[in-house]
C-alpha cells in the first residue's frame, strides 16, 4: 500500500471514530419502539411524531421514540401482547380493540358517552375518569398513561334515518361487542357483527342496511357510494389508549415520565384540530355523491342518548362487573359536573 493510500485510510478511520464517538455521546439512554395501526398521514401517527420530537428535545435526547405505523409491528393484538411481554415498549391502540384484553375499557363503546363539546369531553377524558380507566390496565400487565381522542362515529343506511323511529327493523353492522349490539336493539334495529373487510360488500348486497363509522373512514372506504342516507350524529367516541411496557416505564426517571405524559397531553388540541380537518375534508368529498346528509341537532342527540345509554350501560356492567360499576360511577359523576357548567 503506498503512503498516500495509507494516509487516506488512516484519515477515514479517524473520521469514522470521531463520528462514532459523537453518536455515542448523544445516544439515547431510553429507546421505545411504539407501534400502531394508522397510516403515516393520519392524525395518530402525525402527532406521535410530534410527541417524539418534544420528548427528545425536552429530555436532551435521553429518551427516543421510534414510531412504526400501519401495523408494521403486527396486528393490534400482537402489539398489545408485545407491550405486555416486553418485546415492544409501547403502542397507541384503539380502545375498541382492547375490550377482550380489558373489559373495563369497553365503557368507551357506550353511545353518547362524551359530550359534543370537545373541551368538555377533554375534561372528562383527562380527569378522574380517564385516570381510573388507565389504572384498570395495571393488573393486565401494561401501563396506561392517558387517552387520546380519535374522532366520532356516525350512522349511514340504505334506508331513511329521518328520525329515531326510522331505525326500527333495520340491520346494522357492528364490531363484535354486546354493548354495540344493545345500542341498536334499543332503537328496534338489529345488529350483525361482521369483519370490517366484509362491510362494503355487505352494504352493497343488502346483507346489512347500514353501519357506523367516523366520516373519514366512511369516505376512505367509499361506504357512501353504497348507502343512501348519512346522519352526522357523532354518537360513538373513538378513543385511543396510550400503553407502555411496565418494566420499561419503571426504568425511567420520574422527570422523564412527567415529560412524556405532558407531551402526550400537550398535543391533544392540535390532534383534535387535525382530525377535525380530516373529517371536514371527508364530508366535502361525501357531499359530491348522491347520499342524503342530515346533521343531528343537540335536542335529537339528547333524545337518542335517553334511549340508547341505559341498555348499553347495562350491557357494559354485565361484562365488566364490579370493576365496571366503580368506573361508571366515576364517569357519571364527572359527566354531570362537566355538562352542568
Amino acid at each position: 500500500m503506498n503512503t498516500r493510500i495509507r494516509n487516506l485510510s488512516a484519515s477515514c478511520l479517524l473520521v469514522a471514530a470521531t463520528i462514532s464517538g459523537v453518536s455515542g455521546a448523544y445516544a439515547a439512554e431510553f429507546t421505545a419502539k411504539i407501534g400502531h395501526l394508522e397510516s403515516a398521514q393520519q392524525s395518530r401517527h402525525v402527532h406521535l411524531e410530534k410527541v417524539a420530537e418534544l420528548v427528545a428535545e425536552r429530555t436532551g435526547g435521553a429518551v427516543e421514540f421510534q414510531i412504526f405505523p400501519q401495523g408494521q409491528l403486527g396486528s393490534q393484538r400482537e402489539m398489545t401482547e408485545g407491550v405486555q411481554l416486553g418485546s415492544l415498549e409501547g403502542t397507541v391502540a384503539p380502545a375498541a380493540f382492547l375490550g377482550g384484553f380489558n373489559p373495563a375499557v369497553s365503557i368507551l363503546d357506550i353511545p353518547f358517552l362524551l359530550p359534543n363539546d370537545e373541551q368538555v369531553s377533554q375534561e372528562i377524558r383527562g380527569g378522574a375518569f380517564g385516570d381510573a380507566l388507565c389504572k384498570s390496565f395495571d393488573e393486565r400487565g401494561v401501563t396506561c398513561i392517558g387517552l387520546w381522542p380519535n374522532g366520532r362515529k356516525n350512522f349511514t343506511s340504505s334506508k331513511p334515518l329521518a328520525s329515531l323511529d326510522d331505525f326500527a327493523g333495520q340491520k346494522f353492522r357492528v364490531m363484535d361487542s354486546n354493548i354495540l349490539i344493545e345500542q341498536f336493539n334499543s332503537l328496534g334495529a338489529s345488529a350483525i357483527a361482521l369483519p370490517f373487510g366484509e362491510l362494503y360488500t355487505a352494504l352493497q348486497t343488502g346483507v346489512v342496511d347500514g353501519e357506523e363509522n367516523p366520516l373519514d373512514t366512511i369516505q376512505r372506504m367509499k361506504f357512501h357510494e353504497v348507502q343512501k342516507h348519512l346522519v352526522v350524529s357523532n354518537h360513538g367516541a373513538m378513543e385511543d389508549v396510550i400503553l407502555f411496557n411496565p418494566a420499561w416505564w419503571s426504568s425511567l426517571p420520574q422527570e422523564h415520565k412527567d415529560t412524556i405524559v405532558a407531551a402526550f397531553q400537550e398535543v391533544i388540541p392540535e390532534l383534535i384540530a387535525h382530525k377535525s380537518a380530516a373529517v371536514d375534508a371527508a364530508l366535502e368529498e361525501i357531499k359530491k355523491s348522491d347520499i342524503e346528509i342530515r346533521v343531528m341537532s343537540d335536542e335529537e342527540k339528547a333524545a337518542f342518548r335517553d334511549v340508547m345509554y341505559p341498555p348499553a350501560r347495562a350491557a357494559y356492567l354485565d361484562r365488566a362487573g364490579e370493576e365496571g360499576e366503580a368506573l361508571i360511577a366515576i364517569y357519571e359523576k364527572e359527566y354531570e359536573a362537566a355538562t352542568a357548567k
